[in-house]
């Protein structure tokens, strides 16, 4: 493996993180907006936002992470990608901005017209904001961001077959997530009438999942051959194994053993990210720009792997032990507040 191809992986994994950890909590968003009513969907939104509030704003370190590795390590790829494809990665942003504005401010608003109006934006940005992010890993993967500044047309970058795909599976995938994660988190807290609602959003957000799933391979077959290659080449055992994963998932859940069940589904998830990787490679921008040429310098490249190192020593640790705080049982851990539950 070259430095190149060491430094790329430490950013897939960092990529990965986000999108189990950042799924789920879009994921949570996508639920709150599907809750229903104030009164009826009051028990769920209180269920998510005490399992995605200590922890929405570490997850999207991960994010900056990716977008400094790849923007220092492979300035050619990230400015391709970057002014190709601006116009999702920026209503993405505002998707960011709006929903952790939303999400911070409806708990200090008063009048249930703003409580509602806030609550709306957040739900609103956690559904398209996956959709944007799904749309330009589409773009990339289907080679419709070619090396160059803006040298690929801004807008069917991302409207197309296989970037409309992505979304979805983006979408859906965080809500699968979510649902997974969200049935733990209510089983530990002693709701098991909420673990259940949860478990059987889970099973049929798997259910759709799949179907999208399968017609989603002929959409590749015919606008994205090159991808659809890759996956049903040397990269099929690794979406087999997505697929093992997933039914485990699934019985798992079934029987609601929701631990197990939570680590089988970040399987399946991890899976499809590195079926695509390798799919692409040796690829990073396809089918114009390998690893090799899309990479910096040696020098930057060993900075920057140095720096990887360093940071992951530090912050990987206190990343963990955040994740492990908050997922003890309540009677360890601050329960919501008669003020918190007022303003939902």
């Amino acid at each position: 493996m070259t430095l190149a191809e060491v430094v790329l992986s430490m950013m897939f994994v960092g990529l990965i993180a986000y999108g189990l950890f950042g799924g789920a909590d879009f994921g949570g968003g996508i639920w709150d907006l599907l809750a229903g009513g104030t009164r009826r969907g009051a028990r769920q939104r209180e269920l998510i936002e005490h399992s995605i509030a200590p922890v929405w704003e570490a997850n999207h370190v991960w994010l900056i992470f990716v977008l400094v590795v790849l923007w220092t390590a492979f300035p050619g790829a990230f400015a391709a990608v970057a002014s190709t494809l601006y116009i999702p990665l920026t209503l993405a942003a505002f998707g960011m901005i709006a929903r952790g504005s939303a999400f911070a401010f409806r708990k200090s608003v008063t009048t249930l017209g703003m409580r509602r109006f806030l609550g709306a934006s957040f739900a609103l940005s956690s559904l398209v904001t996956p959709f944007f992010l799904g749309a330009v890993v589409g773009g990339v993967a289907s080679g419709r961001v070619p090396a160059g500044i803006a040298a690929g047309n801004v807008v069917t970058s991302w409207i197309n077959p296989t970037s409309v795909l992505g979304g979805v599976l983006a979408v859906l995938a965080c809500a699968y997530l979510a649902a997974v994660f969200l049935c733990g988190d209510a089983h530990r807290d002693g709701a098991d009438d909420l673990a259940d609602q949860f478990r059987l959003r889970a099973l049929r957000t798997a259910g759709v999942t799949g179907l999208v799933g399968i017609v989603g391979l002929f959409v590749l077959r015919a606008d994205a051959p090159r991808l659809f290659a890759g996956l049903t080449g040397r990269a099929a055992p690794v979406v087999a194994l997505s697929v093992v994963a997933g039914v485990a998932a699934l019985v798992l859940l079934a029987g609601r053993r929701y631990v197990p069940a939570r680590a089988a589904s970040a399987l399946a998830v991890t899976a499809i990210l590195v079926g695509w990787a390798v799919g692409q490679y040796p690829y990073l921008l396809v089918p114009e720009l390998t690893i090799e040429e899309a990479a910096a310098g040696r020098a930057s490249l060993v900075a920057m792997l140095v720096a990887l190192v360093v940071g992951a020593v530090i912050l990987v640790p206190a990343l963990v032990y955040l994740y492990a705080l908050f997922q003890r049982p309540t009677a360890e851990q601050p329960a919501p507040t008669a003020a918190t539950r007022a303003v939902r």
